[in-house]
């Protein structure tokens, strides 16, 4: 990496985080560095709940949280404010003293929450959900590991050579214990493990540059268990080769806590729940944990590099670079998720196969791993979408943004690979003209059009949760394993442009900050539109996304209309949630269950005004 990738990239952030009146926003921030992370697979969903708050006499600061898609993980954001200037003169970064004191902010956070020190904090603060969530029972139960997000625009460079030259800092994981205290009962202790991450302009740069391909997971034994991990080598060919070995459930357990869902990167199935065949593992484990063994296929394991050595005349393995669980990630999600809720795996062995592709070309390497996946994966069906990292559909919508004019002579800019646009500003020999011609406004990737898509629908939950589940039900949507699927015509696309206006000029509506409706824009916004799918469904469809495309835009009328549905569902969603934490709860089918069939929004629907207004788009 370049300091010329670096500066470009800081360029592009900052640019894509000033709000209407040209100053650059934290939060605005955090939502252009969330998709990134998400495609580097370190978070769940582009989702985040913006909580911001700020204390100097307690030194503590936050700008936003969210829970991992199983819950164990909390990851906390911070944005480092000493580097938003648009001044290129002083935005490097080399003493590691710089970054642990933003670091310190979240932790007393957490710890002072856990302690509840922070009752002072008034109710209508949107940290206040998580403060109580820490410093409750329910939460010390549900979390094991504390994730905290440095994002700056800084560069993080050493001062060695003539040249300030890239460099990477790493945070050793810390264990911290706590002392909690309900009323009425014994205090109880929990382990946290704290996990810091530096996102900085390398790391962002850098996945710009690899098009979201994120960084290889390296994994040494000796510093996540303790030890090394005794193997029997099984094969070696010319382009792989293969080691045997039995696990410990208790490795997979730290394995799986350590880094959560980067073990399951190539894998084709996230954590299912107890359902099904992880129902059965669940049993084994409480019931036959000797027989777990004989009873399980087992994991299968890919890396790109092995580190082995002898001792004792035993072969052992002391590290693997890329290391990805392709098949077995049930097994293991299901083995942690059993010992959290105080199951005994200190019996559970496990069959490993771990297979080292010595192909160092990424085309040939996901092939290689891709094959090994689908092949090896027996316990659960596994869909064939699943696998696919490329649609022939998106490549079919990328050929109608390229064509397709709009009713006013312009074109939109689908982003389908990570950093398309700022790749194609640079080749560009008018790259600011190119900008000029496709503002923020006009462009959208395939994680923001999955979303898009997908809340024209009767799932506003899965919306909220954003990430891989709406991607994946999005493409299964357009491109089935059985069957053709949609027909990706200019009909398609241009019905696909009004629901990505809708979606946000209806964001645009709610606002944000001082002026907002309230705190639950990312949930309010997919619930009101799916309450208008249903209402349209029952109408014959007599609103008219036609209409939207022809005007490119909202009339007025009807942003009204829109702004009290959405002060109406920011009220339902607050009423009817069974938790405090609004945010997190409207990721649950069961709010969407109850508010879609309750007295007020269907009063609200069936009102003269809404037939007026959704009739009239």
């Amino acid at each position: 990496m370049e300091l010329g990738a670096v500066l470009n990239a800081r360029e592009d952030l900052l640019n894509s985080s000033k709000d209407d009146d040209g100053f650059v926003q934290q939060n605005l921030l955090i939502d252009e560095v969330m998709p990134l992370l998400l495609e580097t697979k370190v978070v769940d969903s582009e989702d985040i709940n913006h909580t911001y708050y700020l204390s100097n006499d307690d030194k503590i600061k936050i700008n936003g949280y969210t829970v991992n898609s199983t819950g164990e993980r909390l990851q906390i954001f911070i944005v480092d404010d000493s580097y938003l200037s648009e001044s290129n003169d002083d935005f490097y970064v080399s003493k590691r003293n710089n970054y642990e004191e933003q670091f310190k902010k979240a932790i007393r956070l957490v710890s002072s929450a856990i302690q509840n020190k922070l009752e002072n904090v008034q109710e209508s603060e949107p940290i206040k959900p998580l403060i109580a969530k820490l410093g409750s029972e329910d939460g010390l139960t549900q979390f094991d590991v504390i994730e905290i997000f440095l994002v700056t625009l800084s560069a993080t460079v050493s001062f060695r050579g003539e040249e300030p030259q890239l460099r990477t800092i790493h945070y050793k994981d810390d264990n911290k214990s706590f002392s909690h205290r309900v009323v009425g009962k014994k205090a109880q202790s929990k382990e946290l493990l704290f996990i810091r991450r530096v996102v900085d302009l390398n790391y962002l740069a850098n996945i710009y540059s690899s098009q979201g391909r994120s960084e290889p997971l390296k994994v040494v034994f000796k510093d996540v268990i303790g030890k090394n991990i005794e193997v029997i080598k099984a094969a070696d060919e010319e382009d792989f080769e293969s080691y045997l070995c039995v696990l410990d459930a208790p490795i997979l357990a730290d394995l799986y806590k350590r880094y959560s869902s980067q073990l399951l990167e190539k894998n084709v199935r996230s954590f299912l729940q107890f359902k099904g065949v992880n129902k059965g593992i669940k049993k084994t484990i409480k019931d036959d944990p000797e027989k777990f063994i004989a009873f399980n296929n087992g994991l299968t394991i890919t890396a790109t590099e092995a580190k082995t050595s002898y001792y004792k005349k035993s072969l052992y393995l002391e590290s693997l670079d890329d290391f990805q669980i392709v098949n077995g990630g049930q097994t293991t999600a299901s083995i942690y998720f059993s010992n959290k809720e105080g199951f005994d795996i200190s019996n559970v062995k496990v069959v490993a196969k771990i297979n080292i592709a010595k192909t160092s070309k990424s085309k040939d390497l996901d092939d290689l791993i891709s094959k090994i996946s689908e092949f090896s994966n027996s316990q659960s069906r596994v869909s064939k979408v699943d696998l696919r990292s490329r649609s022939p559909k998106l490549v079919q919508l990328k050929s109608l943004s390229e064509c397709v004019l709009t009713p006013s002579g312009k074109k939109w800019f689908f982003e389908r690979a990570k950093g398309d646009f700022n790749t194609q500003v640079r080749k560009s020999t008018n790259g600011q003209k190119l900008k000029n011609e496709f503002p923020p406004k006009k462009r959208f990737t395939k994680e923001l059009l999955a979303k898009y898509y997908c809340a024209w629908g009767d799932t506003p939950h899965l919306v909220k949760k954003g990430g891989e589940k709406v991607f994946r039900m999005f493409i299964e949507n357009i491109d089935p394993e059985k069957g053709d699927g949609k027909d990706i015509n200019r009909d398609f696309y241009e019905q696909l442009i009004a629901k990505i206006i809708l979606f946000r000029e209806m964001e645009e509506v709610y606002g944000q900050g001082k002026n907002a409706i309230g705190q639950l824009r990312s949930a309010a916004v997919p619930y009101a539109i799916s309450a208008i799918y249903l209402w349209t469904k029952e109408h014959e469809g007599q609103f008219s996304l036609e209409n939207i495309w022809k005007q490119e835009a909202l009339s007025i009328g009807l942003k009204e209309y829109l702004k009290q549905l959405l002060v109406l569902m920011n009220d339902l969603i607050k009423k009817y949630s069974l938790s405090d934490d609004y945010g997190e709860f409207s990721k649950k089918e069961e709010l969407w269950a109850v508010i879609k069939l309750s007295e007020e929004l269907g009063y609200f629907m069936s009102s003269d005004y809404s037939q007026k207004r959704l009739k009239n788009t």
